[in-house]
């Protein structure tokens, strides 16, 4: 069971004092590959599981953050099509973690206008987990702050690989021409469609690989490594990453 541990608080909303501006801009969009929990929890000496609970306390004090300091987008990689590697009980303990998550934090989500969406292959999920998260959509369509992004049975060469079937599906009933497909067309067939591709990508945990995450979107994203395992990565460590990415000059291939 989760417990409930404050979640926003409004004067520290309202307050940027301690956010030191270096003159670039906040990213819109920031996604997080958010490693490291089972370590956390074998140098604990406890079972990989409670490392997953601990991670969900990260996930609060982030998505604070995140509404604190103005980002537009949060994506969460949560759960990947690689991830029912894992043994059994690992899998149902994380597939309930979203249902355990919403349940515990929705209101205050409504309450400081945060927008769920999710990206990936729901279908294969259980019903619980999909149900969680349906309701959770369903209840904060309608709000225009943070929109977070759960990342969840999602693989992105799987991702790519659907997109290019539903273009040729397209192209053969005459829907689409080959000739003009361009990547912002292509873009439109992906579960990011409509949403700003990522400035920042964070990655916990020690390790600096993508794991198959976004391949397609994070092209010019700039990337953000840390030793930290994500139990432990705090909002302290969330803003050295956001000032961080405001000091870099991005190209885009130009000079």
């Amino acid at each position: 069971m989760l417990m409930k541990i404050p979640f926003f608080n409004n004067k520290q909303l309202q307050s940027k004092e301690n956010y030191h501006d270096t003159g670039g801009s906040t990213p819109d969009h920031v996604a997080i590959i958010m490693d490291g929990n089972g370590r956390w929890a074998q140098k604990q000496g406890m079972p990989r599981v409670a490392g997953h609970n601990e991670g969900v306390s990260a996930v609060v004090k982030i998505v604070k953050a995140a509404v604190k300091y103005k980002v537009k987008v949060l994506t969460l990689y949560t759960f990947s099509t690689e991830n029912w590697k894992r043994p059994k009980l690992e899998i149902d303990f994380l597939l309930r973690l979203p249902k355990e998550f919403l349940n515990h934090y929705l209101p205050d989500l409504l309450s400081n206008n945060v927008r769920v969406e999710a990206i990936g292959d729901l279908g294969k999920l259980p019903a619980y987990t999909r149900q969680a998260i349906q309701y959770a959509i369903n209840r904060t369509r309608d709000n225009d702050g943070l929109q977070l992004n759960i990342a969840i049975n999602y693989g992105s060469r799987y991702e790519i690989l659907n997109a290019m079937k539903e273009i040729l599906l397209n192209v053969n009933a005459g829907k689409l021409s080959l000739n003009e497909l361009d990547e912002q067309q292509l873009s439109g067939y992906l579960y990011t469609a409509g949403m700003p591709e990522p400035d920042l990508l964070i990655r916990t945990g020690g390790e600096k690989r993508l794991s198959n995450f976004l391949l397609w979107q994070l092209a010019y994203t700039e990337f953000w490594f840390t030793d930290t395992l994500w139990p432990d990565f705090s909002e302290k460590e969330f803003l050295h990453a956001l000032e961080e990415y405001r000091q870099r000059k991005r190209r885009y291939g130009g000079i």
